[in-house]
């Protein structure tokens, strides 16, 4: 006898033998053994979580000649065709080759017939979502109003993209991913079951890998047998994943931790000996950092079957949250990188290496973003006390920063020193410096720079420090290009040296630029339709020709000079 994968051999035959998915088949049992039976069913969910087989099981359910239940027999012949996939009651359609509407007709016009043998004629289509449109129309009358012996059970892993028409007439389902515990159970249960000898980390790193499919997961079996030989060893499957031991990368992060440049990049080559699957390395290493991250705010919620417990205590003693969260973006961000890099092993030993670049030194306050940058022509800005009080000139044409005995007015004392211009300008124009949904409009930028200072906030502004919030989504979008662009322009306005520094914050609080200039735009809108309203030509024309002002043409016309 040829040989069965074995994902087919191990298909489950009876909701019992299901893996996972309780919520839906607690649902189905009740609804079979009370017979309360809906007449068209969906269930989705991604590849590989038992969409095809619950479907198959409950269409023996439905005609097993024991009766209606959820517990078929599984040895008459409706069941025994059903499991050979030779039932003409049970008829499976592939949405993916039969998309057009012919098909769709010549599928409908036999829904009439009763069935050959068994109590209900049951309709399969799998990955119903890519039928075409006129498909869909066409299907929609006989899925909402069936013959009493038809049934239909639909499969799709996109339900987005199926009509709302179309769902609203079916009973559905979401099947969930596999979790890691759920697919290593099964796997230790089948290598039992087939007398295969493996090692119990071998068959962990295949759970992993199967990313929630157990279909998957028996095919990585099946492949991690033949290679090793007839038995599934820990080295055997490292290879054929392309992954490394956890031996790497425990020894990766000790270096780290550390900050050891030299031992973290030596770490790096020696897992580039092994041309491994970057992709896959950095997913382990993402997975490992979100472990420690859970063991850090509950040991409770790390789960039994990952990772020992002293490693994952131990890096969260030596790391903070900060660090953590800082380390996980990176590797996930470095992740995509390394699809666009010419050489990904270079690509991976630099991002080994931003990973030291970035990591916050215990003695630093780790601001969240600043730039510093001082223009060749504003140099002596930085020590003004020191130099500003030697000259003893008239006051009136050159005012400083902080003179001591000045006429200074009331309304520059904490914040004049470094928001005063060189040219020292009229007295209303510095003032206008301090408020930020003017100054916002007077730097000369355009484009992003410009979207960016108009929808922020002006946090505090003291000595040479700026600190500007803005939205999440918006921070998301400045580069080094834009933030230098801000900085110069905001240096070039106020005359000074300059740390721009830009923050996220969830919620504004009070108006941006933006908002002040379109509120002041509707309020001067508003007081020109008003005075138009008041003119005594309007008042004529409409009293003489019962005319309305159209509101939406006045627009404000800019003067030129």
């Amino acid at each position: 006898m040829s040989y069965q994968v074995l994902a087919r051999k191990w298909r489950p035959a009876n909701f019992t033998q299901m893996v996972g998915q309780e919520h839906v088949l607690q649902a189905l049992t009740n609804a079979l053994d009370s017979n309360r039976l809906h007449h068209a069913y969906l269930f989705s969910g991604t590849r590989g979580v038992g969409k095809t087989s619950i479907a198959r099981i409950f269409a023996k359910s439905l005609n097993c000649e024991q009766g209606i239940g959820s517990e078929p027999c599984g040895e008459c012949p409706s069941c025994s065709e059903i499991d050979q996939g030779r039932s003409l009651d049970l008829i499976e359609i592939d949405a993916a080759s039969r998309t057009g509407v012919d098909d769709m007709r010549e599928l409908l016009d036999n829904v009439q017939y009763a069935p050959t043998r068994s109590r209900f004629k049951v309709y399969l289509i799998d990955e119903v979502h890519m039928l075409s449109k006129s498909s869909f129309n066409a299907l929609l009358k006989t899925l909402e109003e069936p013959p009493p012996h038809i049934k239909f059970l639909l499969a799709t892993t996109d339900p987005q993209k199926m009509p709302v028409t179309v769902l609203s007439r079916c009973l559905q389902f979401n099947l969930k991913r596999m979790s890691r515990s759920q697919i290593l159970s099964q796997l230790q249960f089948l290598t039992e079951q087939e007398s295969i000898t493996a090692q119990e980390s071998a068959l962990v790193q295949l759970a992993s890998a199967a990313d929630g499919s157990m279909r998957d997961a028996l095919s990585l079996l099946d492949q991690a047998i033949g290679y090793g030989g007839g038995a599934v060893q820990q080295d055997a499957v490292e290879s054929m994943l392309g992954s490394v031991s956890r031996d790497y990368l425990e020894r990766i992060l000790d270096a780290l931790s550390g900050q050891q440049a030299a031992a973290l990049l030596n770490e790096a080559r020696l897992i580039i000996e092994h041309s491994p699957d970057y992709q896959r390395v950095c997913a382990e290493m993402i997975s490992l950092l979100q472990q420690v991250a859970l063991c850090q705010a509950d040991p409770k919620l790390v789960s039994e079957d990952d990772l020992a417990a002293e490693m994952l205590q131990k890096y969260s003693r030596r790391w903070s949250p900060e660090e953590i969260q800082l380390y996980y973006q990176i590797l996930l961000q470095g992740r995509q990188d390394l699809l666009v890099c010419p050489d990904e092993a270079a690509g991976f030993e630099m991002l080994m290496l931003r990973l030291i670049a970035f990591s916050p030194r215990p003695d630093s306050d780790l601001e969240p973003v600043e730039v510093k940058k001082k223009p060749d022509a504003i140099v002596e800005p930085e020590q003004p006390e020191p130099e500003q009080p030697e000259p003893e000139q008239p006051e009136p044409e050159q005012p400083e920063p902080e003179p001591p005995e000045p006429e200074p007015p009331e309304s520059k004392q904490p914040e004049s020193k470094s928001q005063m211009p060189d040219d020292a300008g009229p007295r209303e124009d510095r003032d206008s410096l301090l408020d930020w949904s003017a100054i916002a409009y007077e730097l000369g930028l355009t484009g992003l720079a410009q979207e960016i200072v108009a929808n922020s906030q002006l946090q505090s502004h003291a000595g040479e420090r700026i600190r500007l919030q803005l939205p999440t989504e918006l921070l998301d979008l400045v580069n080094d290009v834009t933030r230098a662009e801000i900085l110069q322009a905001l240096e070039h306005k106020l005359g000074v040296s300059l740390r721009l520094e830009l923050t996220a914050i969830a919620a504004l609080v009070g108006e941006t630029p933006l908002q002040a200039k379109l509120r002041r735009q509707q309020q001067e809108r508003l007081a020109a339709i008003a005075a138009i309203r008041e003119e005594a030509m309007v008042k004529k024309l409409q009293h003489a020709f019962a005319a309305e002002l159209n509101e939406t043409t006045v627009v404000k016309i800019e003067d030129n000079g």
